[in-house]
């Protein structure tokens, strides 16, 4: 299905082939920010806009802040879908839990997805087609949330979480929460390529849930969102399609691995690294738009 679409856009959309080549280096960044997004479930952009904005910086490409945004939506629509069909999946064809593991509902799996879409993609829309927002607020704002929701994700991992066992059944007060992260999480989302997912992800994993759960409904948000929001992208022109056609490929073949490296490090290795990368990749947005 991603190989017939890639298809289609490889043939319907106008490219220089001059410039293919002098960015011979983006599938290695499709491949590690699929990889980060799909075992952490927060989004390819918490890579991808980092490393544009970076190489916009210092010249080597010339990519405009909204064209780093649709750019990114587009090779994750590759990148999270395969992820979110690998977790999927992974629901249908759950080992037996550990100790102090537990077994997903596949009930809560697609509430949890469908409950914060629900909201989250019409305030996205909406953000997109009607409202201007001063990204440098906005992003110190979210970037400084995601601190402290990444810190709270270490520090309940090494402490309250340590010993505990997983949450076997979604609770009535976590689908609240996520439903009030919903709507600012899809205005996030239109604004960054990344939000709504971080987010459900983060919330999740704090609460200690499985991380297939986390993961996999975090992807599934993700995946929806950013095709849902290459639309409006697609129609203002403002995505530069040699980067998405050469890091697109790469993307599918890291949400591909992404499961199994997840898996492989178990619940407690990634929920450090994930913590590690929110924080640290928000401190460098935030120096980088000083």
């Amino acid at each position: 299905m991603l190989l017939a679409a890639y298809a289609v856009l490889r043939g319907l959309v106008s490219f220089d082939g001059a410039l293919l080549r002098q960015l011979w280096f983006l599938p290695g960044v499709g491949v590690i920010g699929a990889i980060i997004a799909n075992t952490s479930g927060t989004g390819g952009g918490v890579v991808f806009v980092p490393v544009f904005n970076a190489l916009r910086e210092h010249g080597v490409m010339t990519l405009s802040p909204l064209e780093v945004v649709g750019v990114s939506m587009a090779i994750q629509s590759f990148g999270m879908t395969m992820g979110a069909l690998r977790w999927t999946d992974r629901l249908y064809h759950q080992p037996q839990p550990g100790p102090l593991e537990a077994r997903v509902q596949v009930r809560d799996f697609f509430l949890v997805a469908l409950a914060v879409l629900a909201l989250s993609l019409p305030s996205m829309l909406f953000v997109q087609r009607a409202t201007e927002f001063d990204q440098q607020d906005v992003l110190l704002a979210y970037k400084g949330f995601s601190i402290l929701l990444g810190l709270a994700l270490i520090v309940s991992t090494w402490t309250v979480n340590l010993a505990r066992p997983e949450k076997g059944k979604l609770e009535r007060i976590d689908l609240v929460v996520l439903l009030l992260l919903a709507v600012p999480g899809g205005a996030i989302t239109a604004l960054f390529s990344v939000g709504i997912g971080e987010l459900v992800a983060l919330y999740l994993f704090i609460r200690h849930y499985p991380v297939l759960l986390c993961t996999g409904a975090a992807c599934l948000i993700s995946s929806v969102s950013v095709i849902a929001g290459s639309v409006w992208h697609i129609e203002a022109g403002t995505i530069q399609w040699e980067v998405v056609l050469l890091a697109a490929p790469a993307a599918v073949l890291g949400g591909f691995f992404a499961r199994p490296i997840a898996l492989w490090l178990g619940a407690r290795r990634l929920k450090t690294l994930d913590g590690a990368w929110i924080v640290l990749s928000a401190f460098y947005l935030l120096w980088l738009n000083r």
